[in-house]
This record gives C-alpha cells, structure tokens and sequence, in this order.
C-alpha cells in the first residue's frame, strides 16, 4: 500500500541526472513509498515550443528509473487531450490512491510561478509542495509570505547544487558536445541512437 506519493511532473526533455537526485532526495527525505514521474504531453507553458515525440520522453523516463524499486512511470497526462495541467493530474491520482499523501516535486523556480498555475488553491488542498532547496544556500521564503495556506502545505528539499537543465543539454547536442555524466548511460544512447536534438528547438 503507498501511503506518501510523491508526484513528479514534467516535459523530461530530456530527463537528467538533476531530476533524479530532487526525486532521490525526496524520497528520502519525506520518506516517500514511491515517486511517480508523469511526462507532461502538452505543458501550458511551453505549448509553443516544438518537443520531442511524448513516447520518446515517456520512453526516456522509463528507462532513466529503470531498476530503482520505488520509482514509477505514468502516462496519465499522455493520454489526456488538451494542456496537460497539474490540478487534472492530481484530481486524476487522488482517486487512484485515495489513502495517499500526494507531494507534489518542484524544482526551486518553479515555485517562483507556482501562484500562475491553474488553480493554486485547489492543487494545495490536494497536495503537499515538495521544493528543492541547493544545500548551501540561505532559506528561502515562499514568494507570497501573506499566504500561509502556501507556507504550510510546504516541505524545503535539501539536494546538492547540480547545474544542469534540459534545454543546455539539447543545445549541447545540437552543438555535438558530450553530454556524458549528465544524463543516465541509456538516455545518452537513447539520444544518440534516435538523433533527437540534432535540429535546433525553439526555447
């Protein structure tokens, strides 16, 4: 039975070794039954911006959290139409796992936009925020300081400081530099094989 679920969303564009240490660190830090990773198909944010193919991602993933026991894949947003928002797929796992804590996975910007999303409110009832926080820097504070509904559905993740994003890593490939150490052996493959990243994407 999964009690504490962590839900980690996102377009993994592709997934890299960043993802992975915020879901470990989670994990274990929450004391997480399992993280579930939900490849977005159509994130409101980047709906302009050209992607790789959402079975080419879903397929990444996959294979990025192969062999770990408490890591879990989902193509719940893949295989809904429209903009792929966060407060569908939490109501949409809610009655999936009913007796399980949701915590959602943010990187630290993203909490920066947090109250831009489709209903704020509603996603804090649902779940818990589960925000990376580099280890050597000075605690931050939720950028709404007067919403204290923020404030308590909010748990600081500690993680070591990796500089590294997706849209570097496709400019790394499209340049024909190594992107070694960065990503899993299989995704580095996986890239290489399907020669993704080759043509420039708009960011």
């Amino acid at each position: 039975m999964i009690a504490r679920l962590g839900v980690f969303g996102g377009t993994f564009d592709p997934i890299h070794v960043g993802h992975l240490v915020l879901a470990e660190q989670a994990r274990e830090q929450l004391q997480l039954d399992e993280v579930l990773f939900v490849p977005a198909a159509a994130p409101p944010h980047k709906l302009g911006r050209e992607m790789s193919a959402p079975r080419m991602r879903q397929e990444m993933v996959e294979l990025a959290v192969a062999g770990h026991p408490q890591f879990a894949v989902s193509d719940l947003e893949l295989r809904r139409t429209g903009p792929s928002y966060t407060i569908d797929t939490l109501r949409a796992l809610r009655e999936l796992y009913p007796q399980a804590s949701l915590h959602l996975l943010l990187g630290g910007d993203s909490l920066v936009d947090f109250p831009t999303w489709r209903d704020p409110d509603q996603i804090l009832e649902l779940a818990r925020l589960a925000v990376m926080q580099r280890e050597s820097a000075t605690p931050e504070s939720p950028p709404s300081p007067q919403d204290h509904m923020l404030a308590d559905r909010l748990d600081r993740i500690l993680a070591p400081t990796i500089s590294v994003s997706s849209s570097d890593l496709r400019r790394r490939v499209r340049e024909g530099r190594s992107i070694r150490f960065l990503v899993p052996a299989a995704i580095d493959v996986y890239i290489r094989v399907n020669n993704l990243y080759a043509k420039e994407q708009p960011e």
